[in-house]
């Protein structure tokens, strides 16, 4: 006779092997992360590695937190991106400012979260919890940054994505004066042409540096509806080129929803016949239960359409701090996954929004009648 516990006890058996300090870290996850926020963790890299990194998947990242102070641009996101793993990006503006700092050969050192802060501003030192530096650092970046989108190229309206690649460019360029390699997240995504958004462009010094350029007469202005429908466009192009869209979360905030919302972009406001992102990796130390964006589940995203019910298997929400966790799933995703082609998406956002301008017009008689009847 069958008990009937019987059909909750299909799981892999616990019965690790004794850790000897020879593992790799992809064997260790695999191994010895058995339950808890370890077992998310391990379900986690094993979703990016077994179904997000198929060669149909378009992955988009987004990223909070201050993570590129702490090194983890060098360290963890352009290996991600050199690797194929990451075909296009939503940043908050301040990883992207102090990925500059890297690039233009300033330096930031390890200190101690229980500095007195009044001390440090007295001797212009800046604090991000547990990351020192010179306030100079700040002032030096303003510069580039001023100096840079002062030029004739950026005098003109751009999606974040552009300003991003041309402010990228100029960042590759300081990084050879000084002799300086794979320093930038924004360099490499210029030399590999992996677009990168920013949710909130005004949200960042990048933004005030721009906005400060604006009361000189500068003529560069972000245009947030570009970036809106230029994200829209790469997830629908991922669909109906037969491919799947795969949402890689890191942390939470605006970019989360900035990528997630591609999806209502195109089936509520545009009318378009879709079903939502297929796969949905976050990682986070946000709570669900408090009712913000930042820690709402994938199920939850499911009744807004932005991920496909059918697809709920192939979503994870790893409960952990990034600084652990991101580290630990690019040396597994590296171990377990071949590089991929990069799709070098930069160059083909004017092919993606054709297709998506078109199917906005075949759809708009459909989203005008629904919208009517919605009225009652």
């Amino acid at each position: 006779m069958t008990r009937p516990s019987a059909k909750h006890l299909h799981g892999r058996r616990i019965n690790p092997k004794a850790i000897t300090g020879k593992e790799t870290v992809a064997d260790l996850v695999d191994d010895a992360f058995l339950a808890y926020n370890a077992g998310r963790l391990r379900e986690g890299c094993q979703l990016f590695t077994q179904r997000m990194l198929a060669p149909e998947s378009t992955v988009a990242m987004s990223i909070t937190g201050a993570l590129t102070p702490a090194g983890l641009g060098m360290s963890a996101l352009i290996p991600l991106i050199e690797a194929g793993f990451v075909d296009w990006i939503i940043s908050t503006g301040a990883n992207l400012y102090h990925d500059a700092h890297f690039a233009l050969g300033l330096s930031l050192h390890q200190g101690s979260h229980t500095a007195d802060d009044v001390e440090l501003r007295e001797q212009g030192v800046v604090r991000i919890y547990d990351i020192f530096f010179d306030y100079t650092v700040l002032l030096s970046t303003d510069a580039f940054v001023r100096e840079v989108s002062a030029r004739p190229e950026f005098q003109r309206a751009m999606s974040s994505a552009e300003y991003h690649y041309l402010l990228g460019g100029y960042l590759l360029e300081r990084e050879k004066a000084l002799g300086l390699t794979k320093r930038s997240v924004l360099s490499m995504a210029h030399t590999l042409e992996v677009p990168i958004y920013t949710s909130s462009p005004g949200d960042s010094s990048i933004g005030m540096n721009v906005a400060e350029q604006a009361l000189a007469g500068s003529r560069l202005r972000f245009d947030v509806s570009a970036d809106v429908n230029e994200t829209a466009s790469i997830v629908l192009e991922a669909k109906r080129t037969g491919g799947k869209s795969a949402a890689f979360i890191v942390g939470g905030g605006s970019p989360k929803n900035f990528l997630l919302q591609t999806e209502p972009q195109i089936q509520e406001v545009l009318g378009i016949d879709e079903k939502g992102h297929d796969y949905f990796l976050q990682m986070t130390d946000a709570r669900p239960d408090t009712g913000g964006l930042s820690g709402a589940t994938p199920n939850e995203a499911v009744s807004w359409g932005k991920i496909d019910p059918d697809q709920l298997p192939g979503t994870v929400v790893v409960y952990m701090d990034n600084s652990v966790a991101l580290p630990l799933l690019t040396a597994y995703a590296l171990a377990r996954h071949a590089p991929r082609p990069l799709k070098r998406l930069y160059g083909r956002r004017q092919a993606m929004m054709d297709r998506l301008l078109t199917e906005y017009r075949a759809a708009l008689e459909f989203r005008n009648r629904r919208a009517e009847a919605a009225k009652g």
